[in-house]
């Protein structure tokens, strides 16, 4: 153990091991680390967007109307953010949210 891990000790995030889109992008399935696996829909993605413009960078309250987001929405792309994060590009236009792997691990449903 580390000088570090004794003053703060951390527990390391689940990470992601295989990320795997829909062909017509409406799911994402993740496999994790300690082998559970989960997935979300689109839709779910894009409301629990954690960017500055879904979410008020100063007191943490949701911005977007998760309303508003169709049903129909689908990921037109993804791309992982350096090991920490997806980033998802939306058929609605929206590109700017990271989702780091707790994010992820915390909004998607598990999968037998």
């Amino acid at each position: 153990m580390s000088f570090w891990d004794r003053i703060k000790p951390s527990t390391p995030a689940a990470t992601a091991t295989d990320t795997r889109l829909s062909p017509d992008g409406s799911r994402l399935e993740l496999t994790w680390d300690d082998g559970a696996r989960s997935a979300a829909t689109a839709q779910l993605l894009r409301q629990q967007c954690p960017c500055a413009a879904c979410v008020d960078e100063w007191t943490n309250q949701r911005t977007l109307d998760q309303t508003k987001v169709p049903a129909d929405l689908r990921v037109k792309q993804l791309q992982q953010v350096g090991n920490y994060a997806l980033t998802f590009n939306f058929s609605d236009g929206h590109t700017t949210g990271i989702y780091p792997w707790k994010l992820l691990r915390e909004v998607t449903q598990p999968i037998s």
